[in-house]
């Protein structure tokens, strides 16, 4: 069973929006068993140029499943996110019935009932593995990794930071600004 905590950030969560969220979300019971409890957090957000942003994360034992997307109306951000929520769970599902099938005996959280053959092969596609690539790691601050990184063209960089001697990975954020990952 879900229970909801639905937030809202400059926008006012009305009785009608709540009652859609808590009616799409729901939806997705069907995935599970009828033991399954969990909070799904929704955060709903209206930014200066009027678009909404919503977020829903829903913590389990085995699993987190998170979304968000930002669209100019509120409900069809909604009906994007359960579509990405839903494709997480049957990915998921995928991986713990191959999983399962393996070795015998361990059990799960979702209901019996089975994606169809080709979301199956649909979703076994998508972890396939096409390119392999291997390189040296070359010691630099993450100034220098954030040029290279832009010089290939790429969303991500990996290095050896210079003066702590770990693995880094810059990357560049959704609104254009660089983050920092560091490994201890």
């Amino acid at each position: 069973m879900l229970t909801f905590n639905i937030r809202g950030e400059n926008i006012e969560v009305t009785p009608a929006i709540r009652e859609y969220v808590e009616n799409k979300i729901q939806k997705m019971e069907r995935y599970f068993n009828e033991d399954f409890e969990a909070t799904a957090n929704v955060n709903l957000k209206l930014y200066n140029d009027k678009q909404t942003k919503v977020e829903v994360t829903i913590p389990m034992k085995n699993l987190t499943l998170r979304a968000e997307e930002r669209n100019a109306d509120l409900y069809a951000g909604i009906d994007l996110i359960i579509n990405k929520l839903e494709r997480q769970i049957r990915k998921h599902k995928t991986k713990v019935n191959r999983k399962f099938r393996e070795r015998e005996g361990v059990g799960y959280y979702f209901a019996t009932q089975s994606p169809t053959a080709a979301a199956i092969t649909e979703e076994e596609d998508e972890l396939t593995i096409v390119r392999t690539k291997q390189f040296s790691l070359k010691p630099m601050d993450h100034e220098e990794a954030v040029l290279q990184m832009n010089l290939l063209g790429h969303d991500f960089f990996i290095f050896t930071d210079a003066e702590t001697d770990g693995t880094n990975i810059v990357y560049k954020r959704s609104d254009g600004k660089y983050g920092l990952i560091e490994t201890n």
